[in-house]
């Protein structure tokens, strides 16, 4: 009962070309009436969603590997999600945590402390957005400690407010125009291997160095806060190197600093497991969950250790929408639908299966650095092997190829050079292995592209 595709076939199929005329229409009149700051990664619009496919006006049926940016991991249509919220609306749909009281906000976060790693008691606070959680955090924090800095680190993402662009290390398109920022935010180097940079992968041991030198440059009880994602993502679905979070919790803990997981895109399953920061036997003392969180409606969560949740005076945190009752709803289907087990299952399963279909390129091509990552989190990396640099065009060619072929694909990274893979957790296995067959083919034509591109240069020199 994870989902309901009996009515959408579980299938990819192309009506017309990608965009279709439908879509093409739509995006005109789009433009004519909304703000050109939103971008679009596939200018198609969606009628229907179920499973793994995303079906356009045009009838074209697109496989999905973006849920949404990873929030629709439980699928765009969940029985369990869709009877909570129905039972729900015809209750109320707004009263305001902080005017009247709804007990399904107490359930949320009554799971969630049950639930997010982390030995003693806990509290949770419940928000909208992901940023707001973030920026939610760093008030505990400082509302705790007394102190004001916040330390993060290189290739984050943690929003698009001012303070969660401060935060977040990546210019162009997130804080480009949009300075000044909030200062007392400080970035410090993580222990991942970013193959486009040195080719070498960088250790715990001397990142953990670098770090603890930056903390004690500027007096590290100055610090309230220290907030990294266990498995970066915007940054390029970066997985730390062994003992790197270990080594943070102890840095953090040596000075009083509260160590906050962001696990705003890893949290609620996507990595196999239900937090990512289980991985490590890493708990934070705040966690951060969103996205997933309610299946497609906005909800967000800062949840840890009590004295923190509790240092805010009453009052001090909320926010009108704040844990609105038909999120929160949402969200106790999605608890339902992870009760089983399956759906971790199913992340592994993703990941065995796209290991197998896409990591022997690393070898065989000359474009691809990298692929890693974990469950149902898992990228590609293009750069020239010989130069180390990032090739964000191939990245961006290689996208569009899946585009028209009806595969829904996401680029990101610092350079723009990631191809990430986030397929919603209930596709089915032909449907998960066509769309990575449609990937992989992709990479081979950039790979005889870039060949072929190289041998006539060599002729010409000749």
């Amino acid at each position: 009962m994870t989902s309901s595709s009996d009515s959408l076939p579980q299938s990819r199929h192309l009506a017309t070309a990608i965009p279709g005329p439908a879509s093409a229409a739509l995006h005109r009149e789009r433009e004519a009436h909304v703000t050109s700051g939103f971008g679009v990664a596939m200018p198609v619009f969606i009628n229907r969603a179920s499973g793994g496919i995303l079906e356009d006006v045009d009838g074209n049926r697109i496989i999905d590997f973006a849920s949404g940016i990873a929030v629709t991991s439980v699928g765009a249509v969940n029985a369990r999600v869709q009877a909570q919220v129905a039972a729900q609306m015809a209750r109320f749909t707004h009263t305001c945590f902080m005017v009247t009281e709804y007990d399904s906000f107490t359930q949320v976060a009554a799971w969630l402390n049950a639930h997010v790693p982390g030995d003693f008691e806990k509290r949770t606070a419940l928000f909208s957005t992901g940023a707001e959680a973030v920026e939610n955090a760093v008030k505990i924090a400082r509302a705790a400690t007394g102190r004001e800095r916040v330390l993060v680190f290189d290739d984050a993402y943690h929003g698009r407010s001012l303070l969660t662009m401060a935060m977040t290390a990546k210019v162009n398109p997130y804080k480009k125009n949009f300075g000044p920022f909030p200062d007392e935010v400080f970035r410090a180097p993580t222990a991942t291997r970013l193959w486009a940079r040195t080719g070498e992968e960088a250790t715990a041991a001397t990142a953990l160095a670098e770090v603890e030198a930056l903390l004690k440059v500027n007096d590290p009880e100055t610090f309230a806060a220290m907030v990294i994602e266990p498995l970066q993502g915007e940054g390029g679905f970066l997985v730390p190197a062994p003992g790197f979070l270990g080594g943070l919790r102890e840095l953090a803990t040596k000075y009083g600093i509260v160590l906050v997981m962001d696990e705003i895109q890893t949290g609620m399953g996507r990595t196999g497991k239900l937090f990512a920061s289980e991985h490590e036997g890493v708990a934070g003392d705040l966690t951060l969950t969103a996205k997933a969180l309610a299946g497609g409606l906005p909800l967000s969560a800062v949840t840890g250790r009590a004295e923190l949740m509790n240092a805010p005076h009453a009052g001090g945190l909320g926010g009108t929408y704040a844990g609105n009752p038909v999120a929160c709803a949402a969200a106790m289907g999605v608890f339902e639908a992870f009760e089983d087990g399956t759906l971790l299952k199913n992340a592994l399963a993703i990941e065995d299966t796209a290991r197998e279909v896409l990591r022997p390129l690393v070898n065989s091509t000359a474009i691809i650095a990298e692929f890693r990552g974990r469950g149902a989190m898992l990228a590609v990396e293009f750069a020239d092997k010989t130069t180390r640099e990032p090739r964000a065009d191939l990245a961006a060619q290689v996208a569009a190829s899946c585009h028209r072929q009806g595969v829904l694909v996401l680029v990101c990274g610092t350079y723009g050079n990631v191809i990430r893979l986030l397929p919603p957790l209930v596709i089915g296995p032909e449907l998960l292995r066509d769309g990575l067959d449609v990937l992989r083919e992709a990479i081979l034509a950039a790979h005889k592209g870039q060949s072929d591109t190289a041998s006539a240069s060599a002729l010409a020199v000749i």
